[in-house]
């Protein structure tokens, strides 16, 4: 059963943490996004984060898109200065032209750092981008 169960690869997806200032508090604020580069939308998103060490775990939070359209992206959450020096782990699951996705995107401890800052070219931002697991 578990076993027969094929699900392809995912492309075109990544996950992104990017610095940016936060209109109404006026405060510098990491946030993760979900990007699709493909050129057709994700549909029935489902996006569970975690956040882990050794000593610490925070509870997993869940979040919901109906559709992410072609070459968009969408905030999923705010990261609280506290979960940078853990490892944060989140499951992305989706439809794509009827067909089950699911992957595993990972920032390792303390990854998430101005000196990590990469261009994201579909967000004009810069952001780091996760680790596909």
């Amino acid at each position: 059963m578990k076993k027969d169960i094929t699900i392809p690869k995912t492309e075109g997806v990544l996950l992104a943490a990017v610095f940016e200032k936060h209109a109404e508090y006026h405060t510098d604020d990491w946030n993760i996004y979900i990007l699709n580069t493909k050129p057709e939308p994700l549909e029935n998103l489902l996006i569970v984060s975690k956040g882990f060490s050794a000593t610490k775990v925070t509870p997993a939070m869940r979040h919901k898109l109906a559709v992410l359209p072609a070459k968009s992206y969408a905030k999923v959450e705010f990261l609280q200065q506290d979960v940078l020096a853990l490892t944060n782990e989140f499951s992305v699951t989706f439809f794509h032209e009827g067909t089950l996705y699911d992957q595993k995107f990972v920032f390792k401890p303390n990854a998430i750092k101005a000196s990590a800052l990469k261009e994201i070219s579909l967000m004009d931002r810069k952001g780091v981008l996760g680790l596909v697991e």
